[in-house]
């Protein structure tokens, strides 16, 4: 059957235009700065977009970060990939576990209080261009950190520096300073059919 000329044309004329238009509004984004990025949501895949972005940033050859604030000391597959790029990222997991499994408020506290500093020490360093502070908004949704404190020192930041944070129930003033939230939406889980936890899926 022979290609429908009319239809081709009507289609490139509409590309065409979409095409003016999109670059009209790329080319008018001029502003360029490290972004304050906020994963968040009930949904799965927080921790694992944070680590997807940090893989790009390493592919460009930039130093980066990682805090794990809630998640023990387990070996996750995302670590052990990581680790593979030696110096060019610093991992640093200084949860003890999360909150729910602890059940030792104070040692949850101390436990925060050290990953932020590492958070703070790594933010500090100029040759460090992005940090994934992972699970930062559990540590926040519980009071282990002052929300005031942590949003003072995430504004501060130097001009060239990315940070992603990632965890459930983002508090409102960690919102309100992002440049960008991306809120993961649960639609369906696995968990909720009896399948458990699996290697190289969730860990």
């Amino acid at each position: 059957m022979p290609p429908d000329t009319d239809e081709d044309a009507r289609h490139k004329a509409k590309m065409a235009n979409r095409k003016a238009i999109q670059d009209a509004e790329v080319a008018g984004k001029t502003v360029e700065k490290g972004l304050l990025i906020v994963h968040t949501g009930k949904g799965k895949g927080k921790s694992t977009a944070a680590f997807g972005l940090l893989l790009r940033a390493v592919g460009r050859g930039f130093r980066c970060g990682v805090v794990q604030f809630g998640k023990g000391a387990w070996q996750s597959g995302e670590r052990t990939a990581i680790e593979r790029f030696g110096d060019q990222v610093q991992w640093h997991t200084l949860g003890e576990g999360f909150t729910w499994e602890t059940q030792d408020r104070n040692r949850d506290i101390e436990a925060a209080r050290r990953a932020w500093a590492k958070a703070l020490e790594l933010m500090a360093d100029p040759s460090i261009r992005l940090v994934v502070l992972d699970e930062l908004n559990i540590a926040l949704r519980y009071d282990h950190l002052d929300i005031g404190e942590v949003t003072a020192a995430l504004k501060a930041r130097r001009p060239d520096l990315h940070v992603v944070v990632t965890g459930r129930n983002a508090k409102a003033e960690l919102i309100e300073v992002a440049d960008l939230v991306t809120e993961m939406t649960l639609v369906k889980h696995h968990f909720a059919s009896g399948v458990k936890a699996q290697e190289g899926i969730e860990f």
